[in-house]
């Protein structure tokens, strides 16, 4: 073949192509157990082909996130400025869900790009908050429109986050009603009315494998999975780099051990705080504060599982799954019970809107416990779920 009729047949937008592939990579697989190669596979081209277009995988990773926020910003762009809420908000979903195996990259891009790419996200990312809560403001003039707009738009990018097979317009309906009456919701209006619920305490550090497990999860929030070797592990606890290997095969395992034992504790506080709850509502309700206050927290893990778990091994992640599916599981019931219309699939999407209402209102108030803050984010969860 030659060189013009291999020209001929190279599609004119392989690089958007490439762009859309390496999302769906990054948002399966995670940044770090992404390859170049698989990404190239996934297009059909070489590794070489893909170097062309990109010179690693940093650049490659850092266009799939502007690429991602500006069709946020171009799908705004296009509504009028006379629409209203509903008409800003739908625009979103619809622009998200159509992306929605891609998007999984919006959660934790700030813990791989550089100082100068992620100011570069965050000023796009400001102009789309600005926009909704611009919105909230003038339809829904009630007290922390910036949180409850925060709120909002993480209903929306709650879809990337999980595999719910359900139809586009189905959940696009779903989505939208959701933020619509997270945007509406008066996050004060609960203000020390919110259950008190109890969570099982952090077990105390007795072992030197609990010693390991509890000085790990600080430094991976704080310097990101990839970038804490075992032997700053090891330090933390007063080991030899070597010394780990006797509790833990590696790192990786280290993670999933956290999350596994910080899962218990959720399951347990589940449990405790459901028991004599009969009525579903008010089961749906004990479920929002066990979140809430489980969020706050655990603060450090959650923000690297969500980040990091979606790269280990198949046989640790395993486990994690299942946990979470239980968990999933219990509020999926509870909320149907509370609300009969829903079938199971809603009911799911619904409940991980609920869960991103949670993350995107807690960034907003950068995670400071207090119980206003707590009451705040849980009556927005209730929003989302439409109770």
């Amino acid at each position: 073949m030659t060189a013009e009729s291999t020209a001929a047949v190279r599609p004119r937008n392989r690089k958007q192509l490439i762009v859309e592939a390496a999302g769906r990579v990054f948002s399966e697989r995670g940044y770090h157990a992404a390859s170049m190669e698989e990404i190239a596979a996934s297009v059909g081209i070489t590794a070489a082909a893909l170097y062309r277009h990109f010179p690693n995988k940093y650049a490659l990773f850092a266009e799939c996130a502007n690429v991602m926020v500006d069709r946020l910003v171009a799908a705004l762009d296009e509504v009028p400025p006379e629409a209203g809420l509903v008409d800003t908000l739908a625009a979103v979903t619809r622009a998200t869900v159509a992306h929605r195996a891609s998007g999984g990259v919006y959660r934790w891009e700030a813990r791989y790009l550089n100082r100068e790419d992620r100011k570069v996200l965050r000023t796009k990312f400001a102009h789309v908050v600005g926009r909704v809560t611009d919105m909230v403001r003038r339809e829904h003039p009630l007290p922390d429109e910036h949180l409850r707009a925060a709120a909002a738009l993480g209903v929306i990018g709650s879809i990337t986050m999980h595999h719910t097979s359900i139809a586009q317009r189905r959940v696009e309906e779903v989505l939208l009603a959701s933020a619509m009456r997270v945007a509406a919701t008066d996050p004060t209006a609960a203000t020390g009315s919110a259950r008190v619920v109890e969570l099982p305490s952090q077990p105390v550090p007795r072992t030197r494998r609990s010693e390991i497990l509890a000085a790990a999860i600080p430094l991976f929030e704080r310097d990101g999975f990839a970038n804490v070797t075992n032997g700053r592990i090891a330090e933390a606890v007063g080991l030899v780099p070597s010394a780990i290997y006797r509790y833990f095969p590696g790192k990786a395992d280290i993670l999933a051990a956290a999350c596994l034992q910080a899962g218990g504790l959720l399951a347990q506080a589940v449990e405790q705080n459901l028991r004599g709850v009969v009525d579903p509502h008010d089961a749906v309700v004990a479920l929002t504060a066990t979140y809430v206050a489980y969020s706050f927290e655990h603060t450090a893990l959650t923000s690297v599982a969500n980040a990091e778990l979606i790269g280990l091994p198949p046989n640790l992640q395993r486990p994690l799954v299942i946990a979470q599916r239980e968990h999933i599981a219990v509020w999926e019931q509870q909320l149907r019970l509370a609300r009969p219309e829903l079938d199971s699939r809603q009911a799911r999407v619904l409940v991980h809107a609920g869960f991103g209402a949670v993350v995107e209102a807690g960034r907003r108030l950068r995670w400071q416990d207090s119980p206003d803050h707590r009451d705040a984010v849980a009556a927005l969860l209730v929003g989302a779920l439409g109770l």
